[in-house]
């Protein structure tokens, strides 16, 4: 029964420590596309967590989409923009981003809270 015991506990610190390490991986990730997000200049058009033009506010993007949604804006804007019928002007231009660099970029939009909440949360 001792032993059980000690499985058990190994077992599940085990995942504590790989639930961890993800979180700070994504975490990583999201503040490459911090980066990108800013060396793209994207805040001429859009924001994130109030940083940026208010008028193409990212921050429950992801709640509404999937992150194949926002590669495909991603990577085809202009594809995206007759799919969805987007009429917000000026449309978004295609820009050249490598895979890690979109996934960086979803993964900073996903991460993203609105300034409202995170202003609350710093309180």
């Amino acid at each position: 029964m001792k032993r059980v015991t000690v499985v058990m506990a190994a077992a599940l610190v085990l995942v504590l420590v790989v639930a961890v390490a993800s979180a700070f991986a994504q975490s990583d990730k999201a503040q490459q596309g911090a980066a990108v997000f800013s060396a793209q200049k994207c805040t001429m058009c859009h924001s994130v967590a109030g940083k940026g033009n208010a008028k193409g506010a990212l921050d429950n993007i992801a709640a509404k989409n999937k992150a194949e949604h926002i590669r495909a804006w991603l990577t085809d804007p202009e594809g995206m923009r007759a799919k969805t019928n987007a009429t917000r002007t000026p449309a978004m231009k295609p820009i050249k981003l490598s895979p890690e660099q979109i996934d960086a970029l979803i993964a900073y939009i996903s991460s993203a809270r609105p300034a409202a909440a995170a202003a609350d949360a710093e309180r």
